[in-house]
C-alpha cells in the first residue's frame, strides 16, 4: 500500500489534455486565473507563490481544465526560477494546443522586497 495521498497521485501522473475547438468559426479569447501556483526557490529553498493567468486564442485545441489544474500543481514541489517557470508553462501549453495567441503572467508574491511579474507571450506565425 502507498503512503501516498490519492491527490499527491493524481498530481504524480498528469499529464496535459487536449479537446478540439468547436467554435472555430470566430476568434474568441480564453483566461484562466491560477491563484494558489507555488514553486520553490532553486537557491534557498524556500516557497515561492504567485497566481499565474493564462490567456489564449485557440485555433484548433482548448486545453482541459483538470488537467491544467494537476499540471499547474506538479509544480509545488518543483525547483524553479521565476522566468523559467513561466516560460515552461507557456512552451508547454504552445505545444499542446498551437494557439492562435498565448499570454502567461506570472505575479509572484512579494520576497525580499521585490514583486516579480514574468510576462511570456506567443504568437502563431
Amino acid at each position: 500500500m502507498s503512503d501516498k495521498l490519492y491527490g499527491e497521485i493524481a498530481i504524480e501522473e498528469a499529464q496535459l489534455e487536449r479537446f478540439a475547438n468547436r467554435t472555430r468559426h470566430r476568434d474568441y479569447t480564453v483566461d484562466f486565473t491560477c491563484p494558489e501556483f507555488t514553486c520553490v526557490c532553486p537557491r534557498s529553498g524556500f516557497p515561492d507563490f504567485a497566481t499565474i493567468e493564462i490567456q489564449y486564442v485557440p485555433d484548433e485545441w482548448c486545453v482541459e481544465l483538470k488537467s491544467l489544474k494537476l499540471y499547474i500543481n506538479s509544480f509545488r514541489n518543483e525547483k524553479v526560477f521565476h522566468e523559467d517557470v513561466t516560460n515552461r508553462i507557456l512552451d508547454d501549453l504552445v505545444e499542446l494546443l498551437a494557439p492562435k495567441k498565448m499570454t502567461v503572467v506570472a505575479d509572484f508574491n512579494v520576497r525580499g522586497n521585490i514583486h516579480t511579474v514574468v510576462t511570456a507571450t506567443h504568437n502563431k506565425k
